[in-house]
């Protein structure tokens, strides 16, 4: 899901923040208000330094749109009393903000620190946070399939992911709040079957999570429906909240991954359509747009030229 390394996300913060900035006091008045509907939606805010320069702009776009759950990187560069700031002005627009993080090594048992420092980070914060200031939920994206040893040394890489997954979950139910993953819609193919198991890899890491969000990037709805199914319908059988995820941002991947060329009109038209198709299974939880910022530009270049 992550478009590019972090050092490439921690600069592009600074250009993001200007250009909010530049259409801020605009922004409100610009906005097309989304046809009504009851869908709950969720986004990924990277860029996590934009919520001590440009709090007000993000919220509010946010809330225009409808978003109900902001996924916000943890930086240990922003100080926990802007996590606060941002996320009590976010509650009293209705959306909650669920701790953010991950890293293709973080399937890995080396890399089990690493997780333990994302989940004390929390727990302090959360120790030293008002009612109104705290996180609502985890979510991770891991992505170990980016890693060389999907190729060679499968089995070992998935057995590692699995297990600091368990250990993921055994501590965010200790810190009593809901662990939801990003995963890509394909793991429920038959080649990735759990290791000496005939569950797919898909099915054990929905059984896993309070909710899972498909990386079922597509252009229209039908196909990001086509690719999101084969979970949907796991997550009917497991009683799991599954969330089909589309993208603003451009795709080295091609034009058919993204809405960028398309534009927010259309974004907004797919989604409805989508909302239709899947909501025929119980699991559907909602659209996952991915990200805040990339959105935030969607919209910026919709506006009509003066």
């Amino acid at each position: 899901m992550k478009t590019g390394s972090f050092l490439r996300r921690f600069t592009l913060s600074m250009v993001f923040a200007l250009m909010i900035s530049s259409f801020g006091y605009a922004l409100k008045p610009a906005l097309a208000e989304p046809e009504t509907s009851t869908l709950t939606k969720t986004t990924w805010l990277w860029h996590t330094q934009l919520i001590q320069t440009s709090p007000a702009e993000l919220l509010d776009f946010s809330e225009s749109q409808g978003i109900d759950i902001i996924y916000l990187q943890i930086s240990t560069k922003v100080q926990p009393a802007s996590y606060k700031s941002f996320i009590r002005q976010a509650g009293e627009k209705g959306i909650e903000v669920h701790a953010l993080n991950g890293a293709p090594d973080w399937a890995l048992a080396t890399s089990k620190p690493k997780l333990d420092a994302f989940m004390k980070w929390i727990n302090d914060y959360q120790a030293t946070a008002a009612p109104n200031e705290k996180l609502k939920g985890i979510h991770v994206d891991i992505e170990p399939y980016l890693l060389p040893q999907w190729k060679t040394d499968w089995a070992s890489l998935v057995g590692q992911w699995q297990k600091n997954v368990d250990d993921l979950v055994e501590q965010a139910n200790a810190a009593e709040l809901p662990l939801s993953a990003a995963l890509p819609f394909w793991l429920d193919n038959d080649n990735y079957k759990v290791p000496d198991s005939d569950q797919t890899l898909s099915s054990w890491m929905i059984s896993r999570f309070e909710s899972v969000t498909l990386m079922s990037y597509r252009d229209n709805a039908s196909a990001i429906y086509n690719t999101a199914k084969g979970e949907l319908l796991e997550g009917e059988r497991l009683n799991k909240k599954v969330y089909t995820g589309v993208e603003t941002k451009p795709s080295s991947e091609g034009n058919f991954i993204t809405f960028y060329e398309e534009g927010n009109g259309v974004l907004n038209e797919q989604m409805l359509e989508l909302e239709k198709l899947a909501s025929t299974h119980s699991s559907f939880g909602g659209i996952a747009v991915h990200d805040l910022v990339g959105w935030m530009d969607l919209v910026q270049r919709d506006k009509p030229i003066n």
